[in-house]
């Protein structure tokens, strides 16, 4: 699970590029969400202590850098595990930053579209705080890149 968003498994994040079994053996190929990410060290460990408690005898977990992550790495099921936890998932962008950066974020509470950006810094640096003008309550939503 992502350190942060105890939810979302990490699959469904899309950090997890690979995953190699070649009998007792695993290999993962893991992207982090950006490169000063706090949580790598943690997704690691983690990954490495489930798998060996799964029987398997060596774990390699492997950083990959390219191609870099991106929130349109997301699974369907994780946005919706994102909204259901309270933070509004970043919009789909296909690459264009200017709509990664200018998307209206729809409220995880209510769904609306009329929010506003109140802050570029949330309680991670992956995070953004916004109010909705609509329910008129406070979220945090994932940065687009």
């Amino acid at each position: 699970m992502d350190p942060e968003i105890p939810v979302l498994p990490l699959v469904d994040l899309g950090v997890i590029r690979e995953v190699e079994i070649e009998e007792k053996r695993v290999r993962v190929a893991l992207t982090p969400t950006f490169s000063g990410c706090p949580a790598l060290e943690v997704m690691q460990r983690e990954l490495q202590e489930k798998l060996l408690a799964l029987g398997a005898q060596e774990v390699e977990v492997e950083l990959v850098l390219s191609p870099p992550w991106s929130s349109d790495d997301i699974s369907e099921a994780g946005r919706e595990k994102l909204r259901e936890f309270g933070l509004a998932p970043p919009v789909r962008h296909d690459g264009t930053i200017e709509v990664a950066l200018e998307a209206p974020v729809a409220c995880p509470r209510c769904g609306s579209l009329d929010t506003r950006r109140v802050s570029a810094f949330g309680t991670t640096l992956c995070r953004e705080v916004f109010v909705c003008q609509e329910c008129g309550e406070g979220f945090e939503g994932g940065k687009g890149v």
